[in-house]
């Protein structure tokens, strides 16, 4: 007798857990449905607040951007010219390899002094 009533038992255990489960599963899908709503309701008035706020304290959409690195890097333009060579009249600012016509002499001979 113990044998027939067991699987009986494991039926209906299990029946009410499935039942148990759609039910919640409902639950969860009718409340995930009403956050949804609520949460569109509710966001115009919090768009309407932060403008409101950028529009008090004179914040733009850029000042919200991050900051990256040290900044906007300054564009240099052409730098003046240091040294001329007599010979061939080419010039040189000072900056990066020297060219042949300097390398390894003394640059005061070459210096532009205007």
């Amino acid at each position: 007798m113990v044998e027939l009533t067991l699987p009986i038992i494991e039926e209906n255990t299990t029946e009410m857990t499935n039942t148990g489960y759609r039910a919640l599963l409902a639950q969860r899908e009718a409340l995930e449905k009403q956050i949804e709503e609520l949460k569109n309701a509710e966001r115009g008035d919090a768009i309407d607040w932060i403008l409101e706020q950028m529009a008090l304290f004179d914040v733009k959409p850029e000042d919200l951007a991050p900051h990256r690195g040290r900044g906007p890097r300054k564009q240099s333009g052409p730098v003046a010219a240091k040294y001329r060579d007599p010979a061939s009249g080419a010039t040189w600012s000072g900056r990066g390899k020297p060219p042949r016509w300097i390398a390894g002499q003394e640059r005061e001979k070459f210096a532009i002094n205007d």
